[in-house]
């Protein structure tokens, strides 16, 4: 999953090599949510039908393949071909092994698989930003090296998966695909509107540091060490890390409440680093948004699979990432499209009231209408 962060501190080199503006760097960032977006709608329950490993290795390839476009990038067409692959194994992948921890771990573990499976998706895309920000600031070849490491780390995970027990028997042809669709019932679409403009709301501060923050940084905040701007990234997907991770003990039916109003602090701590030109203050409210978003989005997925009847769950909780990805791509490239009018501050600062806005309608929403009428697990336990 470090993969598909990597070039998130490399955009600024990428500029000036390249030459283009703030609005194409949130369009080629985009292309990674299209390649995912694309996965879930057509293939996302392939693993079930085919098993866990080839479909694992099938997304190693796929990242393998996005890094060689990197490792070669010859233009912007390298670019978009690179974070449409790595959206393509992101897709892939993040299913497929979180049901693989889930299914290996042994009796009685399995609220440490969840956790594990948690801290290695919202983790191992935290850690892509200051991997490549430090190899870049300190090591050579700059906009080569973060993926030569990155090759040789999915080498060491191919290893790994071909290793492993297949879990899962084969169910069914393996072609041709057949797409979960997007179906949310009727009965859910109370539940669902509310906890998926949630999830769009925290995937859009997702987004906007994964895409842009490291320009903030540099152009904004005047800090240049990539190692920096990769740490600032780093911060947004830690807290995201642990507030999911404390979604059993506040409660879903607290968390989601919460998480909107922690969300709104982060989101007001980003705007106050934006108009007083402080560091100190964007990495407070990355990691404040980031436990906000944690919490409101694993409360939310929880919601949202509970609601949904059995038979139409795989469809219904679908929508929802697709509705979490749109999130993270439409926002950042209205940014995008707003700094080349207004500058990247405003943007940033337009982006903070308009996603505080939506944050604080779900938050009110919720409040009187909790989606989740009681907890969906004892303390220590797993929100399913």
């Amino acid at each position: 999953m470090a993969g598909m962060t990597l070039p998130t501190p490399l955009y600024g080199l990428y500029r000036a090599e390249i030459g283009f503006s703030e609005l194409v760097v949130t369009v080629v960032f985009a292309a990674y949510a299209v390649g995912v977006i694309g996965v879930l709608l057509t293939v996302g329950d392939f693993s079930d039908r085919v098993g866990r490993r080839p479909v694992l290795l099938v997304a190693l390839a796929l990242s393998a393949a996005s890094a060689l476009c990197f490792v070669f990038e010859s233009g912007l067409p390298s670019l978009f071909a690179g974070r449409l692959l790595s959206g393509f194994a992101a897709g892939l992948l993040s299913g497929a092994a979180t049901a693989t921890v889930m299914e290996l771990a042994p009796p009685g573990h399995e609220s440490r698989a969840s956790l594990a499976a948690t801290a290695a998706n919202m983790g191992g895309l935290g850690c892509g930003p200051p991997l490549a920000g430090v190899l870049a600031q300190y090591g050579p070849w700059p906009l080569r090296l973060p993926y030569l490491v990155h090759l040789a780390l999915l080498a060491v995970s191919c290893l790994v998966v071909l290793w492993l027990p297949e879990p899962v028997r084969r169910a069914g042809p393996a072609w041709p695909p057949r797409p979960p669709g997007l179906k949310v019932p009727a009965e859910v679409r109370g539940v669902f509107t509310a906890t998926a403009l949630a999830a769009f709301a925290g995937f859009a501060l997702l987004g906007l540091f994964t895409a842009v923050a490291p320009s903030f940084v540099a152009q904004t905040l005047g800090v240049t060490n990539l190692a920096v701007s990769g740490t600032v990234v780093f911060s947004v997907f830690l807290g995201s890390t642990v507030g999911q991770a404390l979604t059993v003990r506040v409660g879903s039916h607290r968390a989601l409440p919460v998480g909107c109003l922690v969300l709104i602090a982060g989101l007001l701590l980003v705007a106050a680093s934006l108009a007083l030109r402080t560091l100190d203050l964007l990495v407070a409210g990355a990691v404040c948004g980031g436990l906000g978003q944690g919490l409101g989005f694993r409360a939310a997925l929880t919601a949202v699979g509970q609601a949904a009847p059995a038979d139409r769950r795989a469809g219904t909780i679908s929508s929802f990432f697709v509705v979490a990805y749109l999130g993270i791509s439409l926002p950042v490239v209205g940014v995008g499209a707003l700094a080349v009018e207004l500058g990247l501050r405003a943007a940033g600062l337009v982006f903070t009231a308009c996603v505080m806005a939506v944050v604080a309608s779900v938050g009110l929403y919720v409040l009187r209408r909790p989606p989740v009428p009681g907890e969906s697990a004892p303390a220590g336990g797993t929100a399913r």
